[in-house]
């Protein structure tokens, strides 16, 4: 198991990488627990979060559990209809210390079906 200082400079790395080819898109945003997962669209010039979607939400409280991948999708495509009717069509995605596999790929995909574009 990955120590606490290891996850937080695997993000760190990541969201470095990130800044040096971003530009000025909007960040798009994945954390994944053992039972949810979150996405939010951050603007890292002014710090605020655009638009936001989680499992916790009363719009998915369909779903059989909040820790699947049909689940990640749900919250991709919620994130990305949020997003798009925000006005964000261009984002980076930030999958912070997760490796690209599993809920955090179909959220990914998910996203991009919505209109979302990274």
């Amino acid at each position: 198991m990955a120590s606490k200082e290891s996850t937080q400079r695997r993000a760190a790395r990541v969201r470095r990488q990130l800044k040096k080819v971003s530009g000025d898109r909007l960040r798009l945003s994945v954390h994944r627990s053992s039972k949810h997962i979150y996405a939010q669209i951050i603007d890292d010039s002014k710090g605020h979060t655009i638009a936001a979607a989680s499992t916790l939400e009363k719009d998915l409280k369909g779903l059989k559990t909040g820790a699947d991948t049909a689940a990640a999708a749900a919250v991709g495509k919620l994130v990305a209809e949020r997003a798009v009717k925000a006005g964000v069509k261009e984002v980076v995605f930030d999958r912070g210390p997760y490796i690209y596999h599993g809920r955090v790929k179909a959220l990914a995909d998910a996203a991009r079906e919505a209109g979302l574009s990274f």
